[in-house]
């Protein structure tokens, strides 16, 4: 596994050429172009603010209670752009190696290159929203703390990077063979966004007398929701993960990570052969 890293990163110009291919693909002949990189999140951000925290006041939840400076909205903006960031590469993830067919086929060059650059890519345009976060920071009164900036935004970034390549590299590989799994993703995508906790905090269910055991235990296993309470603790610092959520935040994503890259290899030749 290192020899091969070590060739993605040898090859990093490779990678670095399929992303900013696939932006200007993705904004070209767009009036707007990177302009929507924060007109969808804001918009989203509009209507689940609307539905969530105007008509059901889910701002109770909210990590800090009352006193949580942004309030809402700010918890909701703060979680709603990285998870694009993960739904975005989730959704590509199947057809991370069925696009770039000929590429595949013609390039010599360490076929983990594909799947990385989708999660990359989606990566950068994570980046592209932080203006938007960043002026509703501003304009709610919103702050952070130490802790939050060179702790719990790294960490959660590269511990979303490292279990978004993993599920990029599992699906890849086996939708190639088994094409239901594009199906079976958009699926998932939206159960995993309700339940880890982006919209709605996790107390309004760790702290429910409503849910059994059981179903807190699992909930609390679900890699997403420790990633998400880093992005929210940077914010609020009351919604930091703790020993249990971080652990299994932490150890979920690095065993994604050897399961994706397993199964990418041990399927690489099947999948030649069927590009």
């Amino acid at each position: 596994m290192a020899s091969r890293a070590l060739a993605v990163w040898q090859n990093r110009k490779v990678v670095g050429l399929l992303v900013r291919r696939d932006l200007k693909v993705k904004y070209q002949q767009s009036i707007l172009g990177y302009a929507w990189s924060m007109l969808e999140p804001l918009a989203m951000a509009g209507v689940y603010f609307f539905v969530f925290g105007l008509i059901f006041n889910t701002n109770r939840g909210v990590p800090g209670g009352d006193e949580a400076p942004g309030g809402y909205l700010l918890f909701l903006i703060s979680g709603l752009l990285p998870w694009l960031w993960f739904s975005a590469g989730f959704s590509e993830a199947p057809r991370a190696l069925i696009t770039h067919s000929k590429l595949i086929t013609t390039m010599k060059v360490p076929r983990e290159i594909f799947p990385f650059s989708v999660v990359a890519t989606k990566f950068v345009d994570y980046l592209f929203t932080w203006p938007v976060l960043l002026v509703f920071v501003f304009f709610l009164g919103g702050r952070t703390t130490l802790e939050g900036v060179f702790l719990w935004l790294p960490l959660a970034i590269v511990v979303q990077f490292a279990f978004t390549l993993g599920v990029t590299l599992l699906l890849a590989s086996i939708n190639v063979l088994v094409r239901d799994v594009e199906r079976i993703v958009r699926i998932l995508n939206r159960v995993l966004f309700y339940a880890s906790a982006i919209i709605i905090p996790s107390t309004l269910v760790l702290e429910s007398d409503t849910f059994p055991e059981w179903f807190k235990t699992l909930y609390a296993l679900n890699p997403l929701l420790g990633i998400f309470k880093m992005h929210h603790a940077v914010w609020f610092p009351a919604d930091a993960p703790d020993a249990f959520i971080l652990s299994a935040t932490i150890g979920g994503a690095i065993l994604m990570l050897i399961i994706g890259y397993t199964t990418f290899r041990r399927l690489e030749t099947s999948v030649l052969k069927e590009l």
